[in-house]
């Protein structure tokens, strides 16, 4: 299994958004009593009542943490109040920033798996997902289901040590791609071919016919975890930070 990667550092003071510039940040999402509510703070009153419906205190927790995080992320990184963001959705359900006005032009896109979350944010567009690296009893029939006929023999080629870990990659890369053009996990997905390899470059071998290029980012914010980055354009500069409230 892969180390964290080294690149992450902690976010720097002052940081704002470059024209030209792609932020990742990663977070965790069980933080203290005293950190969770000062995050809780920003919330709006949808996203209250949408915490209080989990039935589990530790999903209740994350929730009100990865919500409160993002509008941390984005109120920082915009110059505007965490609470005054308002949030609306596409078709497949791809947030954007409706209001303040301030805000609007920062694009971002988000991803959680257990106890992290990844945050990416441009004034271009992108996608981001994340997995934890786990047992997996039917990855078989999940590639069959999911994954183009080349890269299910490129799966199933390897050793059962590196098996999971691709499937994983493979996976995050297709599903962060899908995230960026904003459709869900339709029949399009099988059309989309990565490289699933460990070890390998993340490169995007195929697309359906007609799509723009796209720059795909291997992402890797803590041991246990892989992600991945697709950004357009293909040159845009991607810097990574650990998150733990603003600087």
């Amino acid at each position: 299994m892969r180390p964290a990667d080294a690149s992450w550092s902690a976010a720097p003071s002052g940081l704002k958004l470059a024209d030209d510039n792609v932020h990742v940040f990663a977070a965790p999402l069980d933080v203290p009593a005293k950190r969770l509510e000062e995050l809780e703070q920003w919330l709006s009153d949808d996203e209250r009542q949408r915490a209080s419906r989990f039935h589990l205190e530790r999903d209740r927790r994350r929730f009100i943490a990865g919500r409160g995080i993002l509008r941390e992320i984005l109120g920082t990184m915009s110059g505007v109040s965490p609470a005054s963001l308002i949030f609306a959705y596409g078709e497949f359900g791809k947030p954007h920033i409706a209001a303040p006005v301030a805000a609007r032009l920062l694009q971002f896109n988000l991803a959680h798996s257990d106890s992290i979350a990844v945050y990416a944010t441009a004034k271009r567009t992108l996608g981001v997902d994340l997995e934890r690296i786990r047992e997996l009893d039917e990855v078989e029939q999940f590639a069959a289901r999911f994954f183009s006929p080349d890269e299910e023999q490129r799966l199933l080629t390897l050793p059962d040590a590196q098996r999971r870990e691709a499937f994983f990659n493979c996976w995050t890369r297709k599903e962060a791609y899908l995230k960026a053009i904003g459709t869900g996990l339709n029949n399009c997905i099988r059309q989309v071919e990565v490289s699933p390899g460990p070890g390998e470059t993340a490169e995007r071998l195929g697309v359906p016919d007609g799509s723009p290029r796209w720059r795909l980012h291997s992402l890797t914010p803590a041991i246990g975890f892989v992600g991945a980055l697709v950004v357009q354009p293909e040159d845009s500069p991607v810097n990574c930070w650990h998150w733990n409230g603003p600087p």
